[in-house]
């Protein structure tokens, strides 16, 4: 068995020792196991998937972090062809949340919002993923363009 350490502030513990004890673990070791067992089924699932996809990307950041607004903007400047729409809400005086909607291959929309959730600094990341079929290519006044149609 591998062993590992981890530091957490006193608010992210005090919380986790009360999911402890709400959920009726008897250690924290067995809450981390079962917790890193689902994320990472969920994490399997969504990399098996293939084609398609719409998504949001969710996550809360301090602004006043060193150069990390800058290093957002750069990810998502470097996914560009992704992108539908960015949403930018201020929390509070040094709090920010943005909200991505994206839509591309899986793969590809994966790969952002991992490298925006893995940025240091960025907190509660989320992705949620809508798998689509596209339609064939048409027109419409002029416009050819294709739509996306989420499965069932």
């Amino acid at each position: 068995m591998d062993r590992f350490t981890i530091s957490l502030d006193e608010k992210l513990a005090t919380a986790f020792d009360e999911l402890i004890k709400d959920r009726g673990y008897a250690t924290r070791s067995e809450a981390v196991r079962d917790i890193l067992r689902a994320h990472l089924q969920q994490n399997r699932m969504q990399r098996a998937g293939k084609g398609s996809c719409v998504a949001n990307v969710s996550y809360v950041y301090n602004h006043h972090e060193r150069e990390l607004s800058e290093r957002l903007a750069s990810i998502q400047h470097a996914h560009h062809e992704l992108t539908i729409s960015t949403m930018h809400a201020h929390l509070d005086h040094d709090q920010c949340i943005e909200s991505v909607m994206l839509k591309g291959t899986v793969q590809r929309v994966r790969e952002f919002a991992d490298a925006i959730i893995a940025e240091r600094g960025v907190r509660h990341g989320q992705i949620n993923l809508i798998s689509v079929e596209l339609s064939e290519s048409h027109s419409h006044g002029g416009t050819v363009h294709r739509h996306l149609k989420p499965h069932l």
